[in-house]
């Protein structure tokens, strides 16, 4: 294997989700760097159905305010007031959608793609020292989020929050085994 295929094999094993970050600051022409790259994600018919949205300190706020209200009405007070602080502590926020399509295929596989951006995204970062956590938890999914972000819920879906800065620790992880997963047919 040459080395720069061991370089590739290596960052895509030590891209990690990550849940604390340090509070260093975030380049943001490395972000903007990572979201060039993200976007050349195979897609079908050049449709770069994918749209970033970097947000900035004051929507960040808006945004912590908002899972606290979220969370708060799914699973208590307690729980919303832990998760918003929590968010406090993440440097870097930045929503990805895909384009609506009225053809089912189309939007499978604009969603696929725009999986793959985010990625390249997230490889991207962790080959310059940084790691992220693609969220998709209630806040993607509720129209105050939409609306919040000016983003038409007509016209386009949120596909990831990503989190991202700077790794406390990275935790380890394995998988399986390759023949549990794999089957070649003759």
């Amino acid at each position: 294997m040459t080395n720069d295929l061991k370089n590739i094999a290596s960052t895509i094993r030590s891209r990690r989700t990550v849940k604390q970050f340090t509070n260093k600051n975030v380049d943001s022409d490395l972000i903007l760097k990572a979201i060039d790259l993200a976007r050349w994600a195979p897609n079908h018919h050049l449709t770069e159905p994918w749209h970033f949205y970097i947000l900035n300190d004051s929507i960040i706020k808006k945004c912590i305010e908002l899972i606290r209200v979220i969370v708060t009405e799914k699973k208590g007070e307690e729980i919303g007031n832990f998760k918003a602080e929590n968010s406090k502590l993440i440097p870097g926020w930045l929503v990805v959608t895909s384009k609506l399509s009225e053809s089912k295929l189309t939007q499978q596989e604009d969603y696929a793609s725009v999986c793959c951006a985010i990625q390249n995204f997230s490889l991207y970062l962790t080959e310059a020292g940084l790691a992220s956590k693609w969220s998709t938890g209630a806040i993607t999914r509720d129209n105050r989020f939409y609306d919040l972000l000016s983003i038409n819920t007509k016209s386009e879906v949120i596909v990831g929050l990503i989190w991202y800065g700077y790794p406390k620790q990275l935790p380890t992880q394995s998988r399986g085994k390759l023949d549990d997963i794999l089957t070649v047919i003759d």
